[in-house]
């Protein structure tokens, strides 16, 4: 499944398999819905813009292309999908470090000092070249922001820094990384193509719909393999696939795979009323805050969120008690002490550690030196737990360990944006069997939770499947 090594510093996590592994067999007539067959290729679809190619190599079976089939015999037909591999295959780092800064880098110990004068506050990194005594030594005047993320930084490198080495050996051992070949070092990292399907203005236009109630039976909606669902109840409900197969739902003229055992609500942070209608409470939840930055403003890539309007995500609702609470932050100081001494408090969450997703290649390099002033290689999880109803809190915490400081999860990260590793297998060493899990901001789901965002469905399209032919 998804974790390659556990040790006592964290776990080395295959994202890749653990996707595959989620279930996407489709059984009988739904599996090709709107009368896509067996023998078709699975390429775009629709309005959708997609340039890359409909196959790919994979280890888990046979691609189908144009003139296979499926032989059945009678018997219902039964077909495979695995998420792409190329968009895993991260064999370089995306920004290697220069020469004199791979020197330093090796060494965990390594000197950050902060220079001030007058006027400025500099960083000031110094290695030898190589050559002779000599130093070389740059200047960087920074922000007030940037000299608090070098503050933290120097903090944890050293724990990025072994913990990741410890993790990335048991991964060469294992043969799950290896070191870069010639044949390896050809292929082109990256994503080969880029899939506009519009969810996000979907959900803004789903705001024109009459609003859903308490009265309103209609919030969910179970898939089955007869009736179509509506589109607007997909923009409006809850919707679930209960069944031990996935399932294909239809929206704009374009086909998302749904995973076994999931449900998932694809609205605006303004329509969160059928998540409430839905009457669970959660022992998890994940948040992935489209955090604000100037980067996101530049590139209008996506909408985000003010502080305040975090604080109105109705946590406090939708938590059981002791729920455990797992926010992903950017490595904007700005932003960790918000979660820590403003979110959490006012969702009546105590914080209890922060974790590290360390991203590398598939040869155990990061992918961004990991001193770079300003991307770093690594993001950062803040745990915390839902405070209030001390004797079902106690009945729930038996015979669970405490949430650990300072773990890392290592992987090979997706070439897709924000496509973040799954959380399932790491929590679940700290949490009792089946429990209730909800994920705010999905982009994808995941069998056996409730996933909710304007976006939930964006990394299920079809296209970034590849169709297999089911031994």
């Amino acid at each position: 499944m998804s974790v390659v090594h556990r040790l006592t510093v964290g776990w080395l996590v295959d994202h890749l398999s653990f996707i595959n592994h989620c279930g996407y067999e489709i059984c009988d007539s739904y599996a090709y819905p709107g009368a896509v067959t067996p023998h078709t290729s699975v390429t775009s679809t629709g309005d959708c813009n997609s340039n890359f190619p409909a196959s790919s190599s994979s280890r888990d079976g046979a691609i189908l292309v144009p003139g296979d089939g499926i032989e059945t015999e009678g018997k219902p037909a039964k077909v495979r999908y695995v998420f792409r591999e190329e968009f895993f295959d991260i064999s370089k780092p995306h920004i290697a470090a220069a020469p004199e800064e791979q020197l330093w880098q090796g060494c965990p110990e390594v000197s950050l000092t902060i220079k001030a004068n007058s006027n400025t506050e500099e960083y000031q990194e110094g290695a030898k070249s190589g050559i002779g005594d000599s130093k070389r030594k740059r200047k960087y005047v920074l922000n007030q922001g940037e000299l608090d993320a070098l503050e933290y930084h120097s903090k944890i490198r050293k724990l990025i820094w072994e913990g990741t080495s410890h993790l990335v050996q048991e991964g060469l051992k294992s043969g799950f990384l290896h070191p870069i070949t010639a044949q390896l070092s050809c292929r082109k990292d990256g994503v080969p193509g880029h899939i506009v399907c519009g969810l996000a203005e979907l959900c803004e236009m789903a705001k024109q719909f009459p609003a859903v109630n308490e009265s309103d039976h209609g919030a969910v909606h179970v898939l089955d393999d007869e009736t179509p669902v509506p589109e607007q109840d997909l923009l409006s409900c809850v919707t679930e696939n209960i069944s031990n197969w996935a399932k294909i739902v239809v929206l704009m003229g374009q086909k998302y795979l749904v995973p076994p055992k999931s449900s998932f609500l694809l609205s605006d942070i303004s329509c969160l009323q059928p998540l409430l209608n839905y009457k669970k409470k959660y022992d998890v939840i994940v948040i992935d805050p489209p955090w604000e930055n100037k980067s996101v403003k530049r590139s209008n890539r996506y909408s985000y969120l003010c502080s305040w309007q975090i604080k109105q995500i109705p946590v406090p609702a939708l938590a059981a008690p002791n729920c455990l609470v797992v926010t992903w932050v950017t490595n904007r100081q700005k932003h960790l002490r918000f979660v820590k001494d403003e979110l959490y408090p006012h969702w009546s969450v105590k914080t209890l550690a922060e974790w590290h997703w360390v991203k590398i290649t598939r040869a155990g390099e990061f992918v961004l030196p990991l001193d770079s002033l300003h991307k770093k290689p690594y993001e950062v999880l803040v745990l915390g737990r839902v405070q209030g109803g001390e004797e079902e809190a106690l009945r729930k915490t038996e015979d669970v360990p405490p949430i650990p400081e300072h773990k890392l999860i290592v992987s090979i990260p997706c070439s897709l944006h924000s496509h973040k590793p799954p959380l399932t297998a790491v929590l679940a060493e700290f949490m009792k069997p089946d429990v209730e899990c909800l994920e705010l901001f999905a982009r994808n789901l995941q069998p056996g939770w409730t996933s909710w965002g304007n976006e939930v469905l964006k990394f299920q399209h079809i296209d970034y499947f590849t169709l297999l032919q089911n031994e």
